[in-house]
């Protein structure tokens, strides 16, 4: 049997957990693919470009379950009132070639996003952290405070972004969330006093959003928003000041803040760090920085954890009222009814 989940059923499903536990069981999945690294097929994604936008493959594969993502980013697509971003998945039996699972994944990306970086922040951030900077402060960054404080125990977010109107966003869906919010005039006064940085910007080519000096001893970073080739958000010397740790270096070093770096620039692969291989955070004076731009095996994880909730959760989903509008998801997600629009969806997504 295939199992099907459209973009209202996982809004469901997600409201069936609670928004926090979803983010802190599925990245628990995550970590145990991660782990399992060298068990796993694995590829870059597979990239289409056209004058609009591009379209994504990104597959992944153990010994009994295969698994891809289709991804698009379309940034043209606002004109037409259309999300710039949308995205499903397949899980299927390699044994047998069956698609188990088929399922939305332009939310599900959303919620993997901020699960990963939580969970690399588990690895490699102080103990004991307890203030989260946002930089950019699209749909993605309510993701991430939630995930954080999840996974990390973060009770205090300083945000930035220029556009007034999405911390506007940010600080109505995250009314009763219990976190205490800080609105910040620029990225520096954001980063200050800051345990954890997450940069998800939509700043367009080689920016430095993030520079040297606004980095204090013990910070860990999660950059996020450069994706793609060409885009970056942080200042080449912040690589060189920290201790980096990618995904996939294959695709890291073509898409990631590491493209601005030779290619002998030293990194160091997370799985190696979870699977307790390799070192992470070795004092509480390194700054770590977890350069991520997304890979199929966090995909993989998420739709094993979506099959295997769906089996769990089947008879409880008839209960929560659905969500008719895929714009609305976020908003009905983190404030209990569709209360805003994913103005910034983009920066959820491709990464």
């Amino acid at each position: 049997m295939t199992q099907f989940i459209g973009v209202a059923e996982m809004a469901k499903l997600v409201r069936t957990i609670g928004t926090e536990k979803f983010l802190a069981d599925l990245a628990g999945y995550i970590r145990e693919d991660f782990i399992r690294w060298p068990e796993f097929e694995k590829m870059a994604r597979i990239a289409s470009h056209s004058k609009n936008g591009v379209i994504e493959l990104m597959p992944a594969s153990d010994a009994s379950l295969y698994g891809f993502k289709y991804v698009n980013g379309h940034p043209v697509n606002t004109k037409a009132g259309l999300l710039t971003v949308t995205a499903f998945g397949v899980l299927a039996d390699v044994a047998t070639g069956y698609p188990t699972l088929i399922s939305e994944m332009t939310l599900l990306t959303a919620l993997r996003t901020a699960a990963t970086s939580a969970m690399a922040a588990v690895a490699l951030a102080r103990k004991n952290t307890h203030v989260l900077a946002l930089v950019g402060t699209g749909a993605q960054s309510e993701f991430q405070a939630l995930a954080m404080r999840a996974l990390c125990g973060i009770d205090t977010v300083r945000i930035y972004d220029p556009d007034p109107a999405a911390m506007e966003k940010f600080e109505r869906n995250m009314v009763g969330a219990g976190f205490l919010i800080v609105r910040t005039a620029s990225v520096r006064e954001a980063v200050r006093g800051a345990d954890i940085v997450t940069t998800a910007t939509a700043v367009k080519g080689r920016a430095a959003v993030v520079t040297p000096d606004m980095l204090a001893p013990g910070m860990h970073l999660n950059a996020i928003g450069g994706d793609c080739p060409g885009k970056t958000e942080l200042h080449p010397d912040v690589l060189r000041l920290g201790k980096v740790f990618v995904e996939y270096p294959p695709q890291t070093r073509i898409e990631g803040e590491i493209q601005q770096m030779d290619p002998d620039f030293g990194i160091t692969e997370l799985w190696s760090v979870l699977a307790g291989e390799t070192e992470g955070r070795a004092s509480a004076e390194d700054i770590t920085i977890f350069d991520s731009v997304g890979f199929a095996i966090e995909d993989f994880a998420a739709l094993r954890y979506v099959r295997d909730l769906v089996a769990n959760e089947a008879h409880e989903m008839d209960l929560i009222p659905a969500v008719d509008d895929p714009k609305d998801l976020f908003g009905a997600l983190l404030a209990g009814s569709v209360t805003a629009t994913p103005d910034k969806v983009e920066l959820v997504m491709v990464a």
